[in-house]
């Protein structure tokens, strides 16, 4: 039998490029090579395009200048070499692509046009789900419970009375907690702005939510879903900053995650069947991560969804899957399966 053609895509040009590395190098390793032909194609900082044999460290020394096609006719890459260009044919696209142009919609975008079946959510819940303001409108319109926050530019003044403390202020449109400031006072407030008006020019004033931190992973299309274990975030101090450590491989400074999170079995159906119906709502598919606040009165509010969550060997999707049986290689397959039938 056919192996696949897999175009499997890092990198990019967010501030996430280090983690897309990571997670591609647990996507590399995990790979069934008797099923999939893999093509790695990493997208440089610069914005380069370029096929490579993998994830590692000189990978950009060691490739070819490639990119996607949007000729539905290529369906696939189109590879440059001594002044010539070949072209590869893809069955299906893996994109590894954390934060702006990666889960936007943007590359999604050029799936489409090229006619590529591609893992993960499409071009609308991906734009919806990326902008946490837009995913907090539509998902409190079901009925499910979100943050209070307000839209905030550096040109408009603040109304401190409309502050209850302490308040998160947070780019709206940017992955794991880059830009993200935890503010106690109306001092602390414009340092906070300019800090996330870094990554993003929409910012949010969201209020602290009093709860613990419960993510929970989902797989699936339409109806069809599957939930892993849910995992509790376990704060010693501050807030959860994800991605942001020296080394996060070795551990957290003030985070460790407990999973199968230590909840109750009805908190855990609630989560789940929670995070299920705000997937659909947000009309995701393939997967996604997403993440809800556990209030002491046993209500969840939601925090955020990411709908390419990190795969490294420290994230936390893979390893609620792995709890509830299924080893990332596992989920590759189910995701290809998945991006193959929604085409």
């Amino acid at each position: 039998m056919a192996r696949l053609k897999l175009g499997i895509i890092f990198g990019g040009v967010s501030e996430e490029h280090p983690v897309s590395l990571k997670s591609t190098r647990e996507v590399e390793a995990s790979l069934d090579l008797e099923k999939y032909e893999p093509f790695y194609i990493g997208i440089a900082e610069s914005g380069e395009w370029k096929l490579c044999d993998g994830p590692h460290e000189d990978w950009e020394s060691n490739s070819r200048p490639a990119m996607l096609s949007p000729d539905r006719g290529v369906h696939g890459l189109v590879v440059m070499e001594d002044g010539k260009y070949d072209t590869i044919r893809l069955d299906v696209v893996l994109p590894v692509l954390h934060g702006k142009l990666g889960e936007d919609g943007a590359i999604q975008g050029l799936f489409e046009l090229a006619g590529i079946p591609y893992v993960g959510c499409d071009i609308p819940s991906s734009a919806l789900c990326m902008d946490k303001s837009l995913t907090y409108r539509v998902v409190s319109s079901a009925g499910i419970a979100t943050p209070n926050f307000q839209i905030v530019s550096l040109d408009e003044g603040v109304n401190p009375e409309g502050l209850n403390y302490p308040v998160f202020v947070k780019p709206a449109r940017s992955g794991s907690s880059f830009g993200v400031s935890k503010v106690t006072s109306w001092e602390e407030l414009q340092s906070a702005l300019e800090t996330a008006s870094k990554y993003d020019t929409k910012v949010l004033i969201e209020e602290g939510v009093v709860g613990s931190e419960i993510g929970c992973a989902i797989m699936g299309n339409d109806d069809d879903l599957f939930a892993g274990e849910p995992d509790r975030v376990a704060l010693t101090h501050g807030f959860f900053r994800i991605h942001q450590e020296d080394s996060p491989e070795t551990g957290s400074e003030n985070s460790a995650f407990i999973c199968p999170a230590d909840i109750s079995p009805a908190s855990r159906e609630l989560v789940q069947n929670t995070a299920k119906a705000i997937y659909r709502i947000l009309g995701c598919r393939g997967l996604a991560r997403v993440d809800l606040f556990l209030k002491e009165d046993g209500s969840v509010v939601l925090n955020e969804v990411n709908t390419l969550p990190g795969l490294t060997s420290y994230s936390r999707y893979p390893r609620m899957m792995k709890a509830a049986g299924l080893s990332l290689g596992e989920l590759i397959d189910r995701w290809v399966s998945l991006a193959l039938a929604a085409r």
